[in-house]
């Protein structure tokens, strides 16, 4: 949590102090003396944009609330009425009915997307922003050129003669992944949008506690800090002046979702014209769980409003309990962290809740400088905390919520883990895009030469298709496996 940062004078330095002092915080200044005027103004501008008061009482209630023994939450299921599915045949003209009123709505300039892509591929082998990550597909595109052409392909859809279609795109990065985000986008001509219609924001930090609550520091002239978790999307959206950027273009609906899902859709007119026609100022996309002890959080019921509880809180019987009369799970919603929102919602309702919300305590092995040795501490087990919060812990204040149940196979392949780990990795995100691709080419009448024993390498850019639409050109040929269509002009066929 932040605030501008005065002048760096003797007087206001003073006046500092006293603030870290009365916080019980004078530590942070032990080594000050030994720093040069360089890093002393760069320590004090840091030290001044801490709200350290609010930070100590966020380290106070989560640590309290943490300890303190309170009545066990009541966890049930989602009513069987409370959401709807794509996966149901039946509900073909109603999925038409939602996906117009998405396109309309997209067309009118009235929808805009967010980018959650803070992280980095650190459990991928790299230091690179996630979203600039290869997962191998013929074309060698990146996440964000993946996202970024899905957003130019819908444009086109939506436009017509009287309207020319455009999604902003706001990107939120983290100090680590800013620059080299930001140098990524410029480098490629921010992946052909329009750069006016982009809009970075950086995540908010907190500084990182001891276990006694003492914040800790990485060097004489620094505090450790940490991420806030993807829940400080909501503050950062607000101080950065996104909300603001957003209501001057009249945007009204927001699609938000995470960088590292490569079959995600981004802008997804079908949820987002759900979420509208239900008068819904937050939604949530799901997919059900693969198996009941899938590792995945579940949207259901806490204490009778929405929440997300992780498959640590559920029992291994409640887990297996399915819908009376079928073969169901009733904790089923697997979390995408994939959400709708209104404009409204996030710039009226959301800053009322925020003070509601709680956060997270990680323990985690933090680095941090010896103030008595000057030695910096690189710890063996976890020794101290670090404070989050979650993207879904509004869903309890929320009063209108819309949950859309879709296919994972069409919306779902998150990438979170090393290569060759087989699980939510590179290789099978590419298999999962390529599946995904071969089936949109099926679909429209068309053969792709499969060769047993081998990987197609078959790739239609999302230029061609959004999500399997226009290609009916396609229909009776036979694709040769190994090829990236970017045009049904100069299609390989055998």
């Amino acid at each position: 949590m932040v605030k501008g940062a005065p002048t760096f004078t003797s007087e206001n330095l003073g006046t500092l102090k006293k603030r870290y002092a009365d916080a019980e915080q004078a530590h942070v200044f032990e080594r000050f003396g030994e720093l040069n005027d360089e890093e002393a103004a760069t320590f004090f501008e840091q030290l001044s944009e801490i709200e350290v008061e609010n930070c100590n009482q966020y380290f106070t209630r989560t640590m309290d609330n943490s300890t303190q023994s309170q009545q066990p939450d009541k966890i049930e299921p989602l009513e069987s009425g409370s959401f709807d599915t794509t996966l149901d045949c039946v509900q073909d003209g109603a999925i038409d009915a939602w996906r117009a009123e998405g396109l309309r709505l997209i067309r009118e300039n009235k929808v805009a997307v967010i980018l959650l892509a803070g992280g980095q591929g650190s459990r991928l082998g790299s230091s690179a922003p996630k979203g600039l990550y290869d997962i191998g597909l013929p074309s060698g595109k990146s996440l964000f050129a993946l996202q970024a052409e899905r957003i130019r392909r819908l444009q086109q859809l939506a436009s017509d003669n009287a309207h020319n279609a455009t999604i902003p795109w706001l990107v939120m990065t983290s100090g680590p992944t800013s620059a080299a985000t930001r140098a990524a986008f410029e480098k490629a001509e921010y992946f052909g949008l329009n750069a006016d219609d982009v809009f970075f924001f950086n995540q908010g930090v907190l500084p990182c506690f001891s276990n006694s609550g003492k914040i800790l520091l990485e060097s004489a002239g620094r505090v450790a800090v940490a991420p806030d978790g993807n829940g400080g999307i909501y503050q950062a959206l607000r101080l950065s002046g996104a909300l603001d950027w957003l209501r001057n273009r009249g945007i009204e609906h927001i699609h938000s979702y995470c960088v590292d899902n490569c079959l995600v859709r981004v802008a997804d007119p079908t949820f987002i014209g759900y979420a509208a026609l239900r008068g819904a100022e937050c939604g949530a996309l799901v997919v059900p769980k693969k198996s009941w002890d899938e590792p995945v959080g579940v949207i259901c019921l806490r204490n009778k409003a929405f929440g997300v509880v992780e498959y640590s809180e559920i029992s291994a019987e409640m887990a297996q309990m399915t819908r009376p009369g079928t073969e169901e799970f009733a904790y089923n919603a697997g979390n995408l962290c994939n959400h709708y929102y209104t404009l409204d919602f996030l710039q009226h309702r959301v800053p009322d809740i925020e003070g509601k919300l709680e956060h997270h305590a990680a323990r985690k092995k933090i680095k941090h400088l010896d103030l008595e040795s000057g030695e910096l501490i690189t710890p063996t087990k976890p020794n101290g905390i670090k404070l989050e919060r979650f993207v879904f812990d509004v869903f309890p204040f929320v009063e209108r919520m819309a949950i859309l149940e879709v296919d994972r196979k069409d919306q779902f392949s998150p990438l979170k883990n090393a290569p060759g780990s087989g699980v939510d990795c590179p290789e099978t995100s590419r298999k999962d895009l390529i599946a995904q691709c071969i089936r949109f080419a099926k679909d429209a009448g068309a053969k792709v030469q499969l060769v047993d024993g081998q990987e197609p390498a078959f790739e239609i850019s999302a230029l061609v298709s959004y999500a399997g639409e226009g290609l009916e050109r396609l229909k009776g040929k036979t694709l040769a496996p190994n090829q990236h269509i970017t045009d049904l002009d100069s299609v390989v066929t055998v």
